[in-house]
């Protein structure tokens, strides 16, 4: 019988295995002398994250200590994106005690984090992306475990959803009970389900008006003083959206003329206390550039600017030339508790050649004179700062059509064009041609 059985778990492993003997396609070493193993996937294009061999211990000794995992790898030359954490990737490493966690990073398998015990602390550089990654289910995110933050080497306890983010996607704070406040911006139109189960320190949150979906659970083993919905037209949610503690004791505080609808709306009408609020609007705010500094201001006094900056030319090239445009898109809205957020205001940043043009290099670096010249847009109507006096600029649909001109005149030039919302412009600043999103 014994035999029996040994055969039978021997043919298990087998077929587990398979024809590897390994869990992983290939090990590289960090720089700070940490291997990490890695799968190919997406067919060899990008790598997933996974562990060194098949194991059945709940202590995994495959990672210990502080795990950095890159952005990219080069093995045999050829250099890919890491994009994936696999499944049980990390699963019984009760020895490891903190993990970076890249940008490129969209999806977490299942389990991925099972028994760290030990992990303490998580480290990544963009809210964003976080955000967007798709977790597989609660252990498969670092904070089961994990209660301290860190972006970009600050440890943080107040979130603020960047404007570029649409989705807040499933499990992405679960359990992160360290989060005091939380910000979500007028571009969030899903917020997926358990995205902030178990944030205990949570005491209040604002909806925007933007949101059409929430998913089950979302704020579930969270304790709510205040929930501020701004949204005029309630749509059903979950009955388990929300404790029963916030259900049973919170204010939920909703636009005027909106208590009615919400009282006889599903997942909203458990709310014990529902009053009508006037809820103002932050003033969208202005975007300048002076000396380096880029500047905002929102006229609601109080008001908090948060902003995103992103960079075209920050990129992966091939070949033997680059052509840099060095463009900066640049996105703010403003917010104030008690407030509705602000629009979201948007400005172009280019430098463009000063003549004369004196490059050369001096200890090893390329000098170039250069000006800065910032671009806004107001429905078909585009301004452009910092321009040098007369000169000529021409705006241009993206089929080449062009479809207004106007000379800068003290530093500034304001041109009225046919461009719709959404579509791209082509802007044309004496010599140098800029795309623009008109807004």
């Amino acid at each position: 019988m014994t035999t029996k059985k040994n055969i039978i778990l021997l043919t298990l492993l087998l077929s587990i295995v398979g024809n590897k003997a390994f869990a992983y396609d290939f090990s590289a070493v960090n720089s700070d002398g940490v291997t990490i193993y890695y799968n190919y996937i997406n067919e060899g294009s990008e790598l997933e994250v996974t562990y060194r061999e098949y194991h059945f211990s709940p202590d995994n000794s495959t990672y210990i200590g502080d795990i950095i995992i890159p952005e990219e790898v080069t093995y045999m030359n050829t250099k890919r994106k890491v994009t994936s954490i696999g499944k049980w990737a990390f699963s019984g490493c009760s020895n490891m005690f903190s993990v970076t966690i890249p940008p490129s990073i969209n999806s977490i398998g299942e389990a991925a984090f099972n028994n760290c015990i030990k992990l303490g602390s998580v480290y990544i550089s963009d809210i964003a992306s976080w955000c967007r990654i798709k977790f597989q289910g609660p252990l498969s995110n670092p904070f089961y475990y994990a209660n301290q933050l860190y972006l970009n080497g600050n440890k943080i306890t107040d979130i603020t959803i960047p404007n570029d983010v649409t989705i807040i996607n499933y499990c992405a704070f679960y359990r992160c009970s360290f989060i005091t406040s939380v910000t979500i911006p007028n571009s969030v139109v899903i917020i997926d389900s358990e995205a902030f189960n178990g944030c205990s320190s949570l005491h209040s949150i604002t909806i925007p008006n933007s949101v059409k979906l929430i998913g089950s659970k979302v704020f579930l083993d969270v304790s709510l003083y205040y929930v501020t919905s701004l949204i005029a037209e309630p749509f059903a949610i979950s009955s388990n959206c929300f404790s029963d503690n916030t259900y049973y004791n919170a204010r939920l505080k909703v636009p005027n003329g909106s208590v009615d609808k919400y009282k006889s709306t599903e997942g909203w009408k458990k709310f014990s206390y529902i009053e009508s609020v006037d809820i103002q609007k932050c003033e969208k705010p202005t975007i300048s550039y002076h000396n380096g500094k880029l500047t905002f201001n929102s006229d609601t006094e109080g008001a908090i600017c948060h902003s995103t900056v992103t960079d075209d030319d920050i990129r992966s090239y091939d070949g033997n030339e680059i052509q840099f445009g060095v463009t900066y898109n640049i996105s703010v809205y403003a917010t104030k508790e008690g407030y509705q957020n602000s629009e979201t205001a948007t400005a172009t940043l280019c430098w463009i050649d000063v003549e004369p043009k004196t490059e050369g290099i001096i200890d090893g670096i390329t000098q170039m004179a250069a000006k800065a010249v910032m671009l806004k847009t107001d429905g078909g109507q585009l301004t452009i700062e910092g321009a040098e006096d007369n000169t000529n600029i021409s705006v241009y649909s993206i089929n080449g059509a062009q479809v207004g001109a106007s000379t800068s005149r003290n530093g500034m030039a304001t041109i009225n064009t046919s461009i719709s919302k959404g579509s791209v412009a082509i802007v044309k600043i004496g010599n140098k041609s800029v795309k623009v999103m008109m807004k």
